[in-house]
């Protein structure tokens, strides 16, 4: 690896000698560790500085939209520090919605932990299991951290207009809060085979993200001027018993697939 040259020499080696302590990687760029002792933050400042940035761009223009270059300059940081912390853009898109929803993926099945413990040798209900799962989606709008609006505008962003690579970007805690929800809700379910279940939670899933985010692309809400439009607290309320009529009912037989209308046609 390159070394700095003249003036940097010692600063250089003042960094590397604290790097081992500060848990930073003991080889780096020199134009990284440049661009570290020239910021005027500390390195937690700093990734926060960034993160917000981030948050706020990914939001009003998208992820493809939103430049690394954007993002550092909003949050007036060099644009290696983007790499040094995330790695990459891809990096950086995951920590902002690792950051929106939630580190710690014991606190979504938190409640039903509860609910399994009360229940004892016996399934959940299904309706306390929906209940549960879209209360832990209501408290995400509900953060001290980001505000309601910009997290709903973000889930939006994510689904309707994701951009490249940000197909990856849940946590690989949410796979397992989707696995015991899978399992709790088969339980429930002894009738529907494993994967009737999971299309369930698929099409439960997308709802709630729906109804988050805010959308109303067929504008029902708005040209009939629904009560509770635009309150997901409220909307979701109404949508319980619909959910819950979907999971519970009968595995559906249909037309045989050769007798469905293809896409093509």
């Amino acid at each position: 690896m390159q070394r700095p040259e003249g003036l940097q020499t010692l600063k250089y080696a003042m960094y590397q000698s604290l790097t081992p302590c500060a848990g930073l990687p003991a080889e780096m760029p020199v134009e990284t560790i440049q661009s570290i002792m020239s910021s005027p933050s500390g390195p937690g400042e700093t990734r926060e500085r960034i993160l917000a940035a981030a948050t706020r761009l990914f939001t009003a223009h998208g992820f493809a939209g939103a430049s690394v270059r954007m993002i550092t300059k909003e949050a007036g940081v060099p644009v290696a520090l983007v790499n040094y912390h995330f790695g990459s853009k891809q990096g950086l898109m995951e920590a902002v919605f690792a950051r929106a929803l939630g580190k710690h993926g014991e606190s979504r099945v938190k409640y039903l932990d509860k609910l399994e413990r009360e229940a004892g040798d016996q399934p959940v209900p299904v309706p306390l299991l929906v209940e549960a799962f879209i209360t832990s989606a209501l408290r995400l709008t509900r953060r001290d951290d980001l505000s309601g609006t910009v997290f709903k505008q973000l889930i939006g962003r994510a689904f309707y207009d994701p951009g490249a690579g940000s197909e990856s970007f849940f946590p690989e805690e949410y796979t397992e809060s989707v696995e015991r929800y899978k399992v709790a809700f088969h339980r429930a379910l002894p009738h529907l085979t494993e994967e009737d279940v999971l299309w369930r939670i698929y099409f439960f899933v997308g709802i709630v993200a729906y109804v988050i985010a805010g959308k109303d692309t067929m504008r029902i809400a708005e040209v009939y001027r629904l009560p509770d439009a635009g309150d997901p607290a409220a909307v979701l309320q109404r949508l319980m018993p619909f959910i819950v009529a979907g999971f519970e009912a009968p595995t559906f037989v249909g037309l045989p697939r050769s007798d469905l209308p293809s896409s093509r046609s």
